[in-house]
């Protein structure tokens, strides 16, 4: 069975900073039509930071919408004209203040699905080197190094919600035997 729905029309409805939203007119598999309301967002990287001795950076944030302060692994939105890689390396010296001496990438993800076609793209960051921090403005974070049985723990203890930091040390862990 053919399951792609195909674009019919597409309305504008918001243009924000970080995201547009649009309302889409859709061909269903069956023939008829439906709407799909849907948030455009230019993607985001978020990193794996290793240390020499095994403990995983890790930065702890007030995130307005959920309205709590969140212990995930490093991450950004990928700037107008910048790749994946170089946002994600950007990314790590600005909020961590290390720069890795090797990144590669780790795995994909879709933040949300159903409703935003945000994309992050999650390398692994190694043989890490300390520099300084460089936040923006509107940035205030915690950064900490935590050993990945302890951030497997929490994960598992409901302590850590974030999504993507969840996946990424869930599969680091099993990868690594921890």
């Amino acid at each position: 069975m053919d399951l792609e729905e195909k674009r019919l029309n597409s309305k504008f409805t918001y243009n924000g900073k970080i995201l547009d939203i649009y309302v889409d007119e859709v061909s269903l598999p069956n023939g008829k039509t439906s709407f799909r309301e849907y948030i455009k967002h230019p993607g985001a990287t978020a990193i794996l930071a290793v240390l020499d001795n095994g403990n995983i950076l890790m930065v702890k944030q007030y995130r307005y919408p959920a309205g709590d302060v969140l212990l995930e692994i490093p991450a950004g939105r990928i700037n107008e004209n910048e790749d994946p890689a170089s946002c994600a390396v950007r990314e790590l010296e600005e909020e961590t203040g290390y720069r890795a001496g090797e990144i590669v990438p780790y795995m994909d993800i879709f933040l949300a699905p159903g409703y935003s076609n945000e994309k992050i793209y999650v390398y692994l960051a190694t043989n890490l080197k300390k520099t300084s921090t460089n936040w923006d403005d509107d940035e205030f974070l915690e950064i900490l190094e935590i050993e990945p049985k302890k951030i497997k723990e929490m994960i598992l203890n409901n302590e850590i919600p974030d999504s993507k930091t969840a996946a990424v040390i869930l599969k680091y862990c099993m990868e690594n035997n921890i």
